[in-house]
């Protein structure tokens, strides 16, 4: 699905992402959980680059690792620290969580499960830290719709916090009464 957003600059002419980078103290690690636990595959990197480091890919997604075994404490997070899932993380639709909950149990992984519910729908969530504590999630995230915030209909202020539209929850309200004001506020 493609979102088309009214805005007074041009789209650029972005496709997809395309790969997210990530520092690890140990590239051969990291290069396993990749493989075993998310099902990333190593492909070939460019011969040019003169540190170690890996490319996976799978999923239309490629994971670059580049090692830096001198990693302070702090430039990661610490695996024994909680997992939190409102903490940075990446996220990977899936089609069964819970193929991927018995996959982290059968491994011995520590892991936090999560459920987002908006009108009706469902999401199921499960968060686990990859081996230098980058948090990954992995969710059914497909079964709430993507609704441009611009979709949502701005109701003069007061009625819009009352009640809000069937497909448009408070914060979205919220941000459209905002959005409406400030344009308001331009003069002509």
């Amino acid at each position: 699905m493609e979102i088309v957003e009214v805005s007074s600059y041009e789209a650029l002419p972005l496709l997809s992402l395309n790969h997210v980078s990530l520092l690890c103290r140990s590239v051969w690690d990291s290069v396993r959980f990749y493989e075993d636990v998310l099902g990333f595959v190593l492909i070939k990197r460019p011969s040019s680059f003169n540190f170690n480091g890996a490319w996976l890919y799978n999923y239309g997604i490629g994971i670059h690792l580049i090692e830096n075994p001198a990693l302070d404490e702090y430039d990661t997070v610490n695996e024994l620290r909680p997992i939190n899932p409102k903490d940075n993380h990446i996220s990977f639709q899936c089609t069964d969580v819970g193929l991927v909950i018995r996959r982290l149990q059968d491994m011995g992984m520590r892991y936090v499960t999560a459920v987002v519910e908006d009108d009706g729908a469902k999401v199921d969530q499960v968060f686990f830290h990859d081996p230098d504590g980058y948090m990954v999630e992995l969710c059914n995230c497909e079964n709430i719709p993507v609704i441009p915030i611009s979709s949502c209909a701005f109701k003069p202020r007061g009625e819009s916090l009352k009640k809000a539209p069937a497909k448009c929850g408070f914060m979205e309200n919220v941000m459209m009464e905002s959005l409406s004001m400030d344009m308001m506020n331009f003069s002509f």
